[in-house]
């Protein structure tokens, strides 16, 4: 297995292999940083900047300022603590996060006003990641807001951002547009990099006996990835940028199945979660095992080779495939009952 080629070329950067570590909290810690890098994972994503922080921060300073307005107006240097808070502490971590591994690091922006996203993508750059990941997302508040509004209204930013930014861009988008193909497909026009598929939304849950919201713990189950694999497979070949594929990774199995579908490469974190770093040498030993049992030399090899765009079958990504289950569900129920 030592002769294998696991390189792939994700928005421009070479990766050693198709392994991302996907935005956590693991990630902002030095020590685990190094220990991902040592088990063999070829970039990381670092914890999302979000909208929420940078508004606290921009009210804490107002109030600082207005306790001392009295005060001699040279003297609002006095807030050297304000400098190092929120979304400033953050830019300060990301810098060192990058300068403490030689793997690529991957920002992570989350907001919500445009001028949020023009000044803090720029800021994010400037601390010298390799690229940065914009997360778009609408949770539906207005039912006199048209899908199609939203959906110009994120392709506009993403039109300003390719402009404002020298580093590569990637879209992490979440599932739910009517149609994500058409959407992706006007987003690819704008010249972004890669598309994440998909970002995994935490949603309200209630505890019944305290009568309160819970946030629980919302790590991804095995088989979650058969959306990104759809997907993947749909779009490879049909746009011209990259495809990272995410949700319930846990093998070097799932990972081949995402690189035959169409993806470029491919993030995990519940797996590291659940089983800790060694998971991603045990998913590296496991993906170079399948390909010298195939006889591949190279991930380059195989990629997209079960896409809709390489394959003969015209049914195998449409909705023929889903009838055929519900069809032959008798047959499916045999089969389970057995197990």
């Amino acid at each position: 297995m030592a002769d294998l080629n696991l390189k792939t070329r994700y928005m421009g950067i070479e990766l050693k292999n198709p392994i991302v570590v996907g935005s956590c909290n693991l990630v902002t810690d030095t020590d685990n940083l190094k220990k991902i890098e040592e088990a063999g994972a070829a970039a990381v994503v670092y914890k999302s900047l979000f909208e929420e922080q940078i508004q606290v921060e921009s009210m804490q300073h107002d109030e600082e300022i207005e306790a001392h307005n009295e005060m001699h107006a040279e003297m609002t240097s006095m807030f050297p603590g304000i400098k190092h808070a929120g979304p400033e502490e953050h830019l300060l971590n990301l810098r060192k996060a990058k300068e403490s591994i030689g793997i690529p690091v991957i920002a992570s922006l989350n907001a919500v006003n445009k001028e949020t996203w023009l000044e803090y993508a720029k800021k994010i750059e400037q601390t010298g990641v390799s690229a940065i990941e914009i997360n778009l997302y609408n949770t539906p508040r207005d039912k006199d807001v048209s899908s199609s509004s939203i959906e110009k209204e994120q392709i506009e930013l993403l039109v300003e951002l390719k402009k404002s930014l020298k580093i590569p861009i990637a879209v992490k988008l979440s599932p739910f547009y009517a149609n994500p193909l058409h959407v992706i497909a006007e987003m690819d026009k704008t010249g972004v990099d890669a598309f994440v598929l998909f970002n995994k939304l935490f949603q309200p849950e209630l505890d019944i006996e305290k009568i309160q919201h819970v946030f629980p713990l919302n790590l991804s189950h095995p088989g979650d990835y058969n959306l990104s694999l759809r997907y993947a497979g749909l779009l490879h070949g049909n746009i011209n940028a990259n495809i990272t594929a995410n949700g319930g990774i846990y093998n070097g199995d799932e990972i081949v199945k995402l690189l035959l579908a169409g993806a470029t490469n491919v993030q995990v974190v519940s797996a590291i979660y659940r089983h800790r770093y060694d998971v991603i040498k045990k998913m590296l030993f496991e993906l170079e095992s399948w390909m010298t049992r195939k006889g591949f030399s190279s991930i380059d090899e195989f990629r997209g080779k079960l896409s809709k765009a390489n394959i003969k079958d015209p049914y195998a990504y449409k909705r023929s495939q889903y009838v055929d289950i519900l069809m032959n569900s008798e047959l499916y129920t045999k089969k389970y009952n057995q197990i």
